[in-house]
């Protein structure tokens, strides 16, 4: 359960929005745009106050501020600022869309989202999508994805638990010999299960669940229920890795960084750097610096909030 209050990004005291929108209209008018004053006030407000801004600047300059964004950023900095002034259903409506449409899918994406949004933010999802586009997402995901894959998603878009995470696929089990208990067979019925099932699995089977989920599975059904496990376990601890290997190699995965941290950013982002800080013996703060470069470095240090080296 995510605890109120563990963001980095707080509501700013004293906010006044259409001051803000006369700063960030004074950033971006005349031949030159300036990034830092755009930069230093975005990422200190919250998602919240960000909207009264938009409104304001619209009042103020019969003009869209995301828009105004668009055309005087570019690259992965834009990407990063538009992403923050967006709302957060809106945000997660439109990574969905984006993943689904066209020719390929992007499943990391609708794994995330899924597998770590509660049942309440899923239902909003769900609603904002057929409002926004006029399908429905079911359909529009089902339609998109196949197999066992497929036929857990739509459970997870359906689910009407106090939490989504706390769902996860009933596993059978048959004697085979050396492996007394081992994962067999993936059963798509969506069963009420969280820690002390896992304890319980781990007791007869001699292996946490997560490796006979990894025995037992492969590509887009195993990347799903194990993100479905982590959650269940630690919604937390499952960003941290999913930060780490974003960054982690030769090529940083820039769209799932500007995701996390935009998304986490008000959430539970400071119980994600203690994870990340736990699990891999480094800072989000350093490998962060370390990753990327620019004005899209500063926006992302100053979300992060802080370095837990």
């Amino acid at each position: 359960m995510l605890q109120a209050n563990r963001g980095t990004v707080k509501p700013s005291t004293n906010f006044n929005a259409s001051a803000d929108a006369e700063v960030l209209h004074k950033a971006m008018k005349g031949l030159g745009t300036n990034e830092d004053a755009i930069l230093q006030l975005v990422t200190a407000r919250s998602n919240a106050q960000r909207q009264e801004i938009k409104a304001s600047y619209k009042t103020l300059y019969g003009k869209d501020l995301i828009g105004d964004l668009k055309g005087e950023l570019g690259g992965k900095f834009e990407t990063l600022i538009v992403a923050l002034m967006t709302s957060p259903i809106t945000y997660d409506v439109t990574s969905l869309h984006n993943a689904i449409k066209g020719a390929g899918t992007d499943e990391k994406v609708l794994v995330e989202i899924l597998a770590s949004r509660t049942s309440q933010q899923v239902k909003q999802i769900v609603a904002a999508y057929k409002q926004e586009y006029d399908h429905d997402l079911e359909k529009d995901i089902t339609g998109d994805t196949s197999g066992h894959f497929q036929r857990l998603l739509f459970p997870l878009l359906t689910a009407t638990g106090s939490y989504l995470v706390l769902h996860t696929v009933g596993l059978s089990f048959t004697e085979t010999g050396d492996k007394p208990y081992s994962c067999t067979n993936v059963r798509l019925t969506l069963n009420f299960i969280c820690i002390p099932v896992f304890d319980a699995y781990m007791k007869l089977s001699g292996y946490e669940i997560e490796e006979s989920i990894k025995r037992e599975t492969s590509g887009n059904l195993k990347d799903l229920l194990l993100a479905v496990v982590k959650c269940a376990r630690s919604v937390p601890a499952y960003f941290a890795e999913t930060l780490y290997y974003a960054m982690k190699g030769s090529g940083t995965d820039d769209n799932t960084l500007i995701r996390v941290m935009v998304t986490r950013s008000e959430a539970d982002l400071l119980d994600i750097r203690a994870q990340f800080r736990r699990l891999f013996a480094c800072s989000l703060h350093s490998m962060i610096k370390g990753d990327t470069s620019g004005d899209y470095r500063k926006a992302l240090l100053a979300l992060c909030g802080g370095d837990d080296a």
